[in-house]
């Protein structure tokens, strides 16, 4: 059962969790200190990151068993878990039901609003997968899926829905959509040839980092806006600042003529990003 589990947590990269996490914290105590002027209790930090486990475990390995057969055709994607025959579907199907229960457990924990907006999270955690079957949105739809994080980390600490809570979850759908652009770049000639939609594979990988480029500067500006709209200071602004300066360092590492660089522009540079705008509006808070 451990080396199961051990491969499955490989599967959906769990360590991965970072990318979101620190986001879903953000929302939480920018809700707390907007909304009451106060810290997220104890129990909100607990139940908001049993919910954040649970919700992406359960997509990752949705998207996991979604796409078998796509990742057992793709070069790239064979190796994986399911194509290679490591773990069974049923197994993970299993993990999936136990992920879900941990998301719904939390929200009930939390407050009522999180419950009411679980079927919303549900929809998207479920209809991403498909997406690049039938849209070359997809990127947009993964970044609304990772952007129900700080929305999930506001509303589990506060019950409540305001503007800002609207603005930060642009912010972070509009920075997903661009680093999953970059990531999709790798199998653009694949979805062309398999009928798959993509940015890459539709506009070509020149105009996708074009595009790329321009979801992370309206990402930016949504960032950079809650510092004008909302009590937060200069601290926050400076992680606001970093957090653009590695934007455009992802930036420097991919372009058209070579992509060899896109698993440290996609892991690396986008857990420091999440981790450096959490510290410093925690630092911020603080003061």
């Amino acid at each position: 059962m451990i080396r199961k589990l051990k491969i499955i947590l490989e599967m959906i990269k769990f360590e991965h969790t970072v990318f979101a996490l620190p986001f879903a914290y953000f929302g939480a105590v920018l809700g707390a200190f907007i909304i009451d002027g106060r810290w997220p209790t104890l129990s909100h930090w607990i139940w908001i990151t049993v919910a954040m486990v649970g919700a992406r475990s359960a997509a990752m390995s949705l998207n996991r068993l979604i796409d078998e057969q796509i990742d057992k055709h793709n070069p790239r994607t064979a190796s994986r878990a399911i194509p290679a025959g490591l773990i069974s579907k049923v197994e993970v199907l299993f993990f999936i039901v136990v992920s879900f229960a941990l998301l719904f457990y939390s929200a009930f924990m939390l407050n009522m609003l999180a419950v009411y907006f679980l079927p919303l999270a549900v929809f998207f955690l479920v209809i991403y997968s498909y997406t690049k079957r039938f849209t070359w949105a997809c990127h947009l739809i993964l970044g609304i899926t990772i952007a129900i994080a700080p929305l999930g980390g506001w509303v589990g600490a506060t019950g409540t829905l305001t503007w800002e809570t609207m603005l930060l979850f642009t912010a972070v759908a509009l920075w997903t959509a661009g680093f999953d652009v970059i990531y999709a770049t790798q199998d653009a000639d694949y979805d062309r040839e398999n009928n798959l939609y993509s940015i890459p594979s539709r506009f070509g990988i020149r105009r996708a980092l074009i595009i790329a480029r321009f979801l992370h500067i309206v990402s930016f500006l949504a960032f950079v806006s809650l510092f004008f709209l909302t009590p937060l200071g200069w601290l926050y602004l400076v992680g606001v600042i970093i957090a653009g300066g590695i934007m455009v360092y992802e930036h420097t590492l991919v372009s058209a003529d070579d992509l060899s660089k896109v698993d440290v522009a996609f892991f690396t540079m986008n857990g420091i990003l999440s981790l450096v705008m959490f510290i410093f509006t925690i630092g911020d808070v603080l003061l």
